[in-house]
């Protein structure tokens, strides 16, 4: 590591890091798992709602794992609390071990050098239940001491279930040389489960544990970015304390530890490369990113490489040189800026400059930064009024969401006064405008001064002009009046026109004239294809192309009119957000429109059933967040690492126009994200460490330049041991998503499929071969950070965007671009679902325990085994959340959710969008749940679809984010394990054929239809 004089120290500290959320049995009591309340009595037998399924298998979750509380009162009779050492059958454990094969490995070959990894025997044949996790708990949730040994013994030894495995700081990291066995309450990484038949379930890696006990921990902890080097999941709710190395949430590192050269890294397969996401939303316990004014001269920067000041430059010669550290430059400190040093070479003035303390700090910018004099954020709204939009509901839904966006929604509405401060959802500066079209433009007169707004119509469309000089942009707030009259009155106005055909590129022609001068953001919303007027489109989906070569020119757009307008909105600093709506499902030519809103940096909501009754509150709501969310425009970005590195490539929604410059991106906001891949250029110095600066420089939505600095630092190492230590599962996964999401242009999606397999097999047979060459070959063993890696690639493969099988061409290329544009949260989520059944929760879940936390239901596998017959399930993939009911739900839990009355699947509304507002204890803790979930995602709104078994088309949906079973023309997740196994064998006895033309193996099993169909 670095001179620790320099900045703070990296993860050196005791064994016993009180930060990590592994040591759960060393927490201090108050501690509850997640599901607890403090000082329960254990759950009695017997739920209220479940009718419980003798043969179901054990849900994650069950009484088996002691830690937890059960959240399946009916799945299994209650085991003997394992915190207990009183067992008289554990005394046997170690002679069955023996004649399972297992090796116990209690200090018997401590000579031996073990790293860390989990491993797995792929055979089959039944094997023992995992006992739980949470050792040190007994099922009254009272924490219970516990001699070492005993813990020793306590599992199966799989390597797998067991969280004190997982290092989540350096100081956990074990020492080189130093055996596993050998340090107490860490369990060993040389045993594993011999079978012979099968694989239990039980026995593999699961997502949703790697999520629910960081979660837990979460709750009660800060993450301090540089005490510790391995962030949280992506998928949970976390506050991080900004120590100088910038938050998990604006970026993450694939590897927190880098190899001093190229060599290594290639044979480990993993990429180098991190995740940015510029203007993520802050958790509310976190302090806002300081905005810091250097006046005129600017902040000071690197003469050579212009890296901008940050924590990790150290000063000299009393103060009046600061060195770079990216470069190693020696620069003069500016006279404004000097400041003397103390005896330890630091600043004196070090604790007041947030720019040498935070990773993450934004500087105003004087005017050589500038293009265009920035205003505030100028936003033009285009309402499609042809009949379809008028027919379908989606009009009415509209100018709602735009009502909703501006001035919040009817409850809000009555309570603020007109122009009051505390109502106002738009910063202070900020304008909007409307327009609608259908095969004319017709554009608005909003003045405050006008009693009602006056329609202009603009009806050139082969030259389109703005027939408005003034009145056009307002300030919402001051012609609040003439705004609501006019979204309440379009619906009405149109419903009589109804002009079938709406000419789209005209009016985004218009936009961008009535934005030149400026830049700004146009929101957006098609109802149909465009078929009038230049720039026309014609349906181009072709079923018959699906699964061939020339299923690739569906992705993409040829028409010169739409690429032309889509870079001179990119040029003028103009984001584009797409609404559209396909009722019935029918061809909009996402590819071709949707282009538009990927080079800008915005983002296409995507309708591809839109059902009014049941979309217009997910609508609405999406509209208003996407016009309230943070929001930069005009907006270039670069980034910057240490020497011996290079960027390599950058993968997001963007226009570049050489390699290695800037990235111009027209509009950016709280929910992109971009992928930013690295090679060496050189040799690292394992002395010092590694860093990386993204600079965002954008317009702020209230008219500020400003420059955004996130700063990131890495470790170096020579051996790569520490490599895969400090590997970051999210970062990783993310990265070779996008990576794949933008090679649909130049592959088929035979070819990317395959190369996720290979990627997969790369990854796990490098680390095989390196690091744990003396495991029997019979054993997959996986590296303790990457544990849950396979499921991800399985799930990407399974995907809408790659998976084989009859797609239609609209749905793929929507989720190709989400993927280039989305963070690792939503990344997550999108490739794993949360499921949460709420048939069985415990009295205290959904509300807050006494340290006023929310006390969350554990989540369950994505597998139809787990399913309990009368179960009710939340499944949340980040993009819709759906409320799967089986056919023999209890009447009476129907009336505790959704009111009197309602006590059979089929009196349900099949609309229902939203939970109803009861007295009931089962409806509050679903809402609070719903209200939780809304805090943990990316741009898409919290609503509710019904997927009532065997009754809605939505239970198609369900089956396909069960993603550990056979579905999505895709193996199971066991026989996705028994694949990679078999290629990391061949791969190590050098007879592995890559897969190039081909799936091979991927493809075997997938046709099968899933069981319970």
């Amino acid at each position: 590591m670095a001179d620790p004089s320099m900045y703070n120290t990296m993860g050196q500290g005791s064994s016993e890091d009180p930060y990590n959320p592994q040591y759960m049995a060393q927490v201090p009591p108050q501690q509850y798992p997640a599901g607890y309340p403090p000082s329960a009595a254990p759950p009695q037998p017997g739920a209220p709602y479940a009718n419980p399924a003798p043969n179901q298998w054990p849900a994650y979750g069950s009484p088996q794992q002691p830690g937890m509380a059960s959240p399946g009162i009916a799945y299994s009779a209650p085991q003997q609390p394992m915190g207990a050492a009183v067992d008289p059958g554990m005394a046997g454990l170690a002679s069955q071990m023996g004649g399972l094969g297992i090796a116990a490995d209690v200090g018997a070959r401590t000579h031996r050098k073990k790293h860390r990894h989990a491993h797995h025997d792929i055979g089959g044949g039944a094997a023992p239940p995992a006992q739980g996790f949470n050792t040190g708990m007994d099922q009254g949730g009272l924490q219970q001491p516990q001699p070492q040994p005993q813990q020793q013994s306590q599992f199966l030894n799989t390597g797998l279930n067991q969280h004190a495995d997982r290092p989540v700081s350096p100081a956990v990291g074990l020492v080189s040389g130093q055996s596993v066995a050998a340090i107490p309450g860490i369990q060993s990484g040389a045993g594993s489960v011999p079978t012979s038949g099968r694989i239990d379930p039980e026995h593999i890696p699961s997502i949703p544990r790697s999520r629910d006990l960081p979660a837990q921990y979460y709750f009660n902890h800060v993450y301090p970015t540089m005490d510790q080097h391995l962030p949280p999941p992506a998928a949970i709710p976390f506050v991080a304390q900004d120590q100088g190395n910038s938050s998990p949430k604006y970026a993450r590192l694939t590897l927190n530890n880098i190899p001093s050269a190229s060599d290594f890294l290639t044979s480990t397969g993993l990429p180098l490369g991190m995740i940015l996401q510029p203007l993520a939303p802050l958790d509310p316990g976190e302090q806002p990113i300081p905005v810091l004014d250097f006046g005129d001269v600017g902040p000071p920067r690197c003469r050579r490489c212009r890296t901008y000041i940050n924590p990790f430059m150290s000063f000299r010669s009393g103060g009046s040189k600061f060195v770079c550290n990216m470069c190693t430059f020696p620069n003069d400190t500016p006279p404004e800026y000097f400041a003397p040093l103390d005896p330890s070479g630091a600043r004196v003035d070090r604790m007041q400059r947030p720019e040498l303390l935070m990773g993450t700090v934004e500087f105003t910018v004087p005017k050589e930064y500038w293009n265009k004099e920035p205003v505030g954020l100028q936003t033009l709204f285009l309402i499609d009024v042809s009949r379809e939009s008028v027919h379908r509901g989606f009009l009415k839904g509209v100018c709602a969401g735009i009502k909703d966006a501006l001035y919040g929604d009817d409850d809000e509405v009555s309570e603020g006064t007109e122009g009051d401060g505390s109502s106002r959802k738009l910063p202070v500066g900020s304008k909007v405008g409307i327009v609608t079209y259908d095969k004319e433009v017709h554009f608005y007169n909003l003045a405050a001064a006008l009693d009602q707004a006056q329609m202009m119509v603009m009806t050139d469309l082969d030259e389109p002009f703005v027939p408005l000089s003034e009145g056009l942009f307002v300030d919402p707030y001051e012609s609040k009046s003439v705004i609501t009259s006019l979204l309440s009155r379009i619906p009405k106005i149109f419903s009589s026109i109804k002009n079938p055909e709406s000419a789209l590129l005209p009016t985004l022609n218009s936009a961008l004239s009535a934005l030149q001068a400026t830049g700004g953001k146009i929101v957006c919303a098609v109802a149909n294809l465009p078929t009038c007027g230049p720039g026309h489109l014609a349906v181009r989906e072709d079923p018959k192309v699906h699964g061939t070569d020339a299923e690739r020119k569906l992705f993409t757009t040829e028409n010169p009119a739409w690429k032309k307008t889509a870079s001179k909105l990119a040029e003028a600093g103009v984001g584009l957000d797409l609404f559209m709506a396909a009722p019935g499902g029918t061809y909009l030519d996402v590819a071709t429109i949707g282009h538009v809103s990927s080079l800008t940096g915005g983002e296409t909501f995507f309708y591809p059933n839109f059902h009014a009754p049941r979309d217009l509150l997910k609508l609405r709501k999406e509209i208003a967040h996407a016009v309230t969310r943070e929001t930069g425009y005009q907006t270039l970005m670069k980034v910057r690492c240490s020497n011996g590195l290079q960027v390599s490539a950058y993968h997001g929604n963007f226009v570049q126009h050489t390699l290695g410059a800037d990235l111009e991106i027209a509009g950016v906001d709280a929910d992109k994200a971009v992928g930013v891949l690295f090679s060496y250029d050189g040799k690292l110095d394992p002395k010092l460490d590694a860093h990386f600066q993204a600079a965002l420089l954008y317009t702020s939505a209230d008219g500020q330049r400003r420059v955004r600095c996130i700063n990131v630092v890495a470790a170096v190492n020579e051996g790569g041991l520490e490599t895969m230590k400090f590997v970051d599962q999210d970062a990783v996964v993310s990265v070779i998503a996008k990576e794949a999401a933008s090679k649909t242009l130049d592959k088929n999606l035979k070819d990317i499929r395959a190369s996720i397999s290979e990627k997969t097999v790369d990854i796990f047979s490098g680390y095989r071969k390196i690091f744990s060459g003396s495991h029997p070959p019979g054993q997959l063993v996986l590296p303790e950070n990457l544990k849950e890696f396979s499921m991800y690639m399985l799930s990407l493969v399974k995907s809408r965007a790659f998976k084989a099988g009859h797609e239609s061409s609209d749905r793929r290329i929507h989720d190709m671009r989400l993927i280039r544009s989305m963070g690792c949260t939503e990344m997550s989520l999108y490739l794993y679902p949360r499921i949460i059944p709420v048939h069985n929760m415990q009295p205290g879940d959904g509300f807050a325990n006494e340290h006023g936390q929310l006390q969350i239901p554990p989540t369950m596998r994505a597998s139809y085994s787990r399913i309990e017959d009368g179960g009710v399930y939340i499944v949340d993939n980040g993009q819709a959340i759906l409320l799967w009911i089986h056919a023999q739900v209890s009447p009476n839990l129907l009336e505790d959710l959704f009111g009197p009355g309602h006590n059979s699947l089929q009196g349900l509304n099949p609309n229902t969008s939203s939970l109803p507002v009861l007295e009931t204890h089962l409806n509050a803790q679903v809402r609070n749940l719903l209200q939780y979930l809304s805090t943990v995602r990316g741009s898409k709104s919290v609503t509710i679809q019904l997927a009532r078994q065997g009754l809605d088309g939505a239970e198609y949906e369900f089956a396909r984010l069960l993603l550990e079973d056979r579905n999505n023309e895709a193996q199971s997740y066991v026989d996705w394990l028994v694949h990679i196994h078999r290629q990391i064998n061949l791969e190590l006895a050098g007879h592995r054929k890559k897969e190039e033309g081909g799936e091979g193996a991927l493809a075997s099993l997938s046709a099968m239809r899933a069981p319970y169909w």
